[in-house]
């Protein structure tokens, strides 16, 4: 198991603690969801005091890091504060407004995937497609969302855009959260799917301009569904 990096011993004990402990987070030492180790061990590897421990601990928390439970512990909840500060934006916000910023980024991605993309990027793209079809067919909305969420994160790293791709990896989870979820019937489903065929299309082709209209296409088609789905549960 890989080891967290103790602090040097300086007047800012604490601030280099939360930097020490928020690299190890960030680097996936403790995996989001996981468990921190208890107080004693932690105190025992880093070689720091309860209220220095304390301290950072509680600055992680503040940063929407770490999450303590009341006789459980404490557990990672996000991988960095720029994560947990967009899913909370993003579960705050109007479902037009998240749509609306999907579409800016994934429209932009989609252009500059056209004509920067790799053969194994765009074999990966082929690859993704072929799972979402399998995840449909397997009636699992979670499966479905995650495949899809996956498949738009390898369209933002085929732009070649290296910041772009930093900030779409974390609101790639502010969006996950906030429009997964509602079943799709079959219709959508099956546009859904002939959307992202029409956008990876468009990529092998280089076709810029054709990959930015199928990524606008594909957003307009979940403002829809996200409309229609539960006014069709109303009706039922």
């Amino acid at each position: 198991m890989k080891r967290i990096s103790a602090p040097r011993r300086t007047a800012s004990l604490s601030a280099q603690l939360v930097d020490s402990l928020r690299s190890h987070i960030e680097a996936g030492g403790w995996p989001v969801g996981t468990r921190i180790p208890p107080e004693h061990a932690l105190i025992e590897e880093l070689g720091v005091g309860r209220s220095t421990l304390r301290e950072a601990i509680g600055a992680l928390v503040h940063l929407g890091l770490l999450e303590p439970r009341a006789g459980d512990g404490t557990y990672v909840c996000s991988s960095s504060e720029l994560q947990s500060v967009m899913v909370r934006r993003a579960s705050s916000a109007q479902r037009d407004k998240v749509l609306e910023l999907r579409t800016v980024l994934e429209e932009y991605a989609s252009g500059a995937a056209a004509l920067r993309r790799s053969e194994s990027q765009l074999q990966q793209l082929r690859e993704l497609l072929a799972d979402a079809d399998a995840a449909c067919d397997g009636a699992d909305p979670a499966a479905a969302t995650g495949v899809d969420a996956l498949f738009h994160r390898a369209v933002v790293r085929a732009s070649g855009n290296d910041l772009l791709i930093e900030v779409y990896d974390h609101l790639g989870t502010a969006l996950t959260a906030s429009l997964g979820g509602l079943p799709w019937d079959a219709v959508h489903a099956e546009e859904h799917a002939r959307l992202h065929r029409r956008l990876v299309d468009a990529i092998e082709a280089r076709d810029a301009d054709g990959a930015r209209g199928a990524a606008a296409a594909i957003v307009r088609l979940t403002r829809d569904h996200e409309t229609d789905a539960p006014r069709a549960a109303e009706e039922q």
